[in-house]
Formats: C-alpha cells, structure tokens, sequence
C-alpha cells in the first residue's frame, strides 16, 4: 500500500473530521536489522495504528543511537508496532517479521554488523510469546539454515531520536538500488 494509498484509508476513517481511534490496540516489538525500512513494512499494513523505531533488550536507560552503535549497551533496534486486534493479528504481524529480514543472520543484517542488529521477537505477553515461539518453529522448517531470532520479554522500549522515525517516508524513499543491495 502506497503512503497516498494509506492516508486515503485514513481518511474515510474520519468522523466529523476527527480520527476514529480503535477501542483497544496491543503492541508489538520487532528486531530485524536497520529499523527504518522494517518501519515502512509494517505502517504500510491495514490494521497498524502506528509505528516508532527504538532500543530495546540493554541494560542502559534511554541510551542514545550513537550508545547503541557502540555495542556495549546490549540494545537491539527494534519496531515497535502498535495495532488494532480486530483488524490484523499479532500473527499476522509476526508472519511479516519473517518476510523483511534474513533470520539465519547473527547480529547483522547484510553490510549491517553488531548486536543492535540482532534478529529479535520482543514479546508484551504470554500469549505472543506462545505465537512467536510456533511461528518460529514453523519458518525453522520451512529454511535450510539455522534461525537465530531470540524470543524475549519486552522489558522497556526506548523510543530513538526523531530524525529516525519514520525516516524514509520523511525522504520520499523506499531505499531503491540501495535498498536492495544494502539492505537498508
């Protein structure tokens, strides 16, 4: 769904010019690599409320990008999804997780080396963890190599500085030639 696609959607969601906003949302917590072309997957699917790119899993509070570049504060970057439940499932969500990144690749994605790039599922109750665990175990099946994708509690995300959110719809950009050559 293209960016103009999404905002017409969001649009005809409108009452009296105000949004409508969904009874209850649940979250949702990825670790796939780069955050910034993970976030434009997620936001462009039917059911996702919002998104906001992160740290989570260190050990540091409120670290900085440049802190987690450095490896020694134990954070992935992550997506953070929120979404509506009665329009998409948490399955669903996780189904894409499988789709963006390479899952066989220890703390990197592509050219994208350390643990803040880390395949991660970050999980906000027992329930998701239940899903995740049997969706892993199922692309496990489906892929000749090793999956190294952790399942972990979410246990405090950090929201990452505003020059990263939503960073490359901000640029008009879905990473093109790059994209498919570095991964970002």
């Amino acid at each position: 769904m293209t960016e103009s696609t999404r905002h017409e959607r969001d649009k005809m969601t409108e009452t009296n010019g105000t949004p409508e906003t969904p009874e209850r949302t649940e979250k949702a917590t990825f670790g796939a690599g780069c955050f910034w072309q993970v976030e434009m997957a997620y936001r462009e699917m039917e059911g996702v409320v919002d998104t906001a790119v992160g740290y989570e899993g260190g050990h540091l509070d409120n670290p900085s990008y440049e802190q987690v570049c450095t490896g020694k504060t134990g954070h992935a970057e992550v997506t953070q999804v929120t979404f509506d439940p009665d329009k998409i499932s948490y399955e669903e969500l996780v189904d894409k997780f499988w789709d963006v990144h390479d899952p066989t690749q220890m703390n990197r994605q592509g050219p994208d080396i350390g643990d803040q790039y880390r395949t991660a599922i970050f999980t906000h109750s027992d329930e998701q963890v239940e899903i995740a665990r049997k969706s892993l175990e199922k692309a496990q099946a489906g892929i000749g190599k090793q999956i190294v994708t952790t399942v972990e509690p979410a246990t405090g995300f950090w929201r990452a500085e505003e020059y990263h959110q939503c960073y490359l719809q901000k640029r008009g950009s879905r990473g093109g030639i790059l994209s498919s050559l570095f991964g970002h």
